[in-house]
């Protein structure tokens, strides 16, 4: 199928037939536009943005309350002032997609709440840009030296005691002394999280009890509810998601969730000679 076919079916009613002399011509123009005197790997670098163009607007046209950006460096500005502006936002991580949002603004967290119909007693983890953004928000002097720099950025969730010097906000799971902290291995959300001057609150872009979302297309029926959505693929860890280890006791740590890491986490758990705590009985 040649690219004037592909155009009009893309835009059906905006454009002329693919057969029409316009529409022809049209294309011809814009071919010579993108390839006079430019090199065939720049003339298929600019074929691509086009076709991906085309994608992004049929999504728009399917929900047009929310607008789908390719999670890149070009768009990170703008997920960092929605972030700012109290909003929620859909990104990519190192494991699953996810809901994101300004973890100091009581409305916008609770709008995350209401978007997956979850139980305000669930508690969210939160998500910094740097592994030094740690001590903000949650007591790390217990552990050993190293430990952290040598578990992220990765698949890892630390659940830690929030501590008297944390800034985070009180309402931010009420009641709850421990927080799940993340530095994903994803460029895009750490530069978001850095340029927001806070940190992000971050959850499963699903609604509660459904299957976690590998690519937008899972959570389609809940684009319409954040105020950009961020497509960074097909994500290839599986929906297992972040492995989560309780590290609030000293020179224990206890494997709250298997996750997508389970086995080189406790690896570099056990090389820092740290032990996994006893099931209660």
């Amino acid at each position: 199928m040649n690219f004037s076919t592909r155009l009009a079916e893309k835009l059906p009613g905006i454009l002329p037939a693919p057969s029409s002399p316009l529409l022809r011509k049209g294309v011809s123009e814009l071919r010579c536009f993108s390839i006079a005197n430019h090199s065939r790997r720049l003339r298929w670098g600019l074929q691509k943005k086009m076709v991906w163009s085309l994608e992004r607007a049929e999504t728009c046209v399917v929900s047009n309350s929310c607008l789908v950006h390719p999670a890149t460096e070009a768009y990170a500005q703008e997920a960092i002032e929605a972030i700012k502006s109290e909003k929620v936002i859909a990104v990519p991580t190192d494991t699953l997609y996810g809901f994101a949002c300004d973890a100091c603004s009581l409305e916008a967290v609770n709008r995350i709440y209401e978007i997956k119909g979850r139980k305000l007693t669930s508690p969210l983890a939160i998500c910094v840009g740097d592994v030094l953004d740690i001590k903000r928000v949650a007591t790390t002097n217990h552990l050993p030296h190293g430990l952290l720099d040598s578990l992220l950025p990765g698949p890892v969730t630390l659940v830690l005691q929030r501590g008297e010097s944390s800034i985070l906000e009180k309402s931010l799971n009420p009641g709850i002394g421990t927080i799940g902290v993340r530095v994903p291995d994803c460029e895009f959300i750490r530069e978001v999280s850095r340029g927001s001057g806070s940190v992000l609150a971050l959850t499963s872009a699903n609604l509660s009890g459904d299957r976690s979302s590998v690519c937008v297309k899972d959570f389609e029926n809940l684009w319409q509810h954040c105020a950009y959505v961020y497509d960074g693929g097909l994500l290839p860890s599986g929906r297992a998601g972040s492995t989560i280890v309780d590290l609030t006791k000293v020179g224990k740590y206890k494997i709250i969730r298997p996750g997508s890491a389970k086995q080189a986490t406790v690896a570099i758990l056990e090389k820092y000679l740290l032990e996994e705590e006893e099931e209660d009985r």
